[in-house]
């Protein structure tokens, strides 16, 4: 049987409220006390979203949503787009951790849409922008490739786990993008 936490309305609720004590702190309000290491070390996590974002250091979700140890379930790779092993990772956490929201965080000035709208990497950055292309086209703005990037991964999420799933039930996908300069997140949904 899944297991469940706060339903995805009240995560996302939770997650807005925090970006707002966020917008006006100098650290992070989230609890990182040793007692709440020692307990989720003895009782284990419960985070309330599961955040798939960008592996930019400018970007720390758990700064951004005021959040401390074991309330949000980080995935992070460049570009946030979305393959297996993040897919693995959301049912792990939605299922077993019991989280009914997960959020595709993008942000401005994000390296990898700039490389994929503007340069042609080789290696293994390839495979990157080659899924931010699939987003974006030719979409030339930073902030609409962005949007089209996060949106792009929300239905691979989506269609992916096929949801709405009986097993996922109550489990909720959506896009937001964070703009590094201000500190605020526009939620797409």
């Amino acid at each position: 049987m899944r297991k469940t936490n706060l339903s995805a309305s009240e995560a996302l609720e939770k997650l807005k409220e925090g970006n707002q004590r966020y917008l006006s702190s100098g650290t992070n309000s989230g609890d990182v006390s040793p007692q709440i290491r020692e307990k989720t070390g003895k009782e284990g996590q419960t985070p309330y979203a599961i955040v798939i974002t960008c592996s930019d250091s400018r970007v720390i979700p758990e700064s951004i949503f005021s959040a401390g140890i074991g309330e949000v379930f980080v995935i992070r790779v460049a570009g946030n787009v979305i393959a297996g092993h993040q897919l693995g990772s959301i049912e792990y956490a939605a299922d077993h951790l019991g989280s009914n929201l997960v959020v595709v965080l993008g942000h401005t000035h994000c390296g990898a849409v700039g490389a994929a709208i503007n340069d042609e990497p080789a290696g293994y950055v390839k495979l990157l922008t080659d899924e931010i292309r699939k987003a974006i086209g030719q979409e030339k703005d930073e902030l609409r490739a962005c949007r089209l990037n996060v949106q792009r991964s929300v239905s691979v999420i989506e269609e992916s786990l096929g949801l709405p799933k009986p097993e996922l039930e109550g489990l909720k996908v959506c896009g937001a993008v964070y703009d590094i300069e201000s500190g605020s997140v526009e939620f797409m949904d």
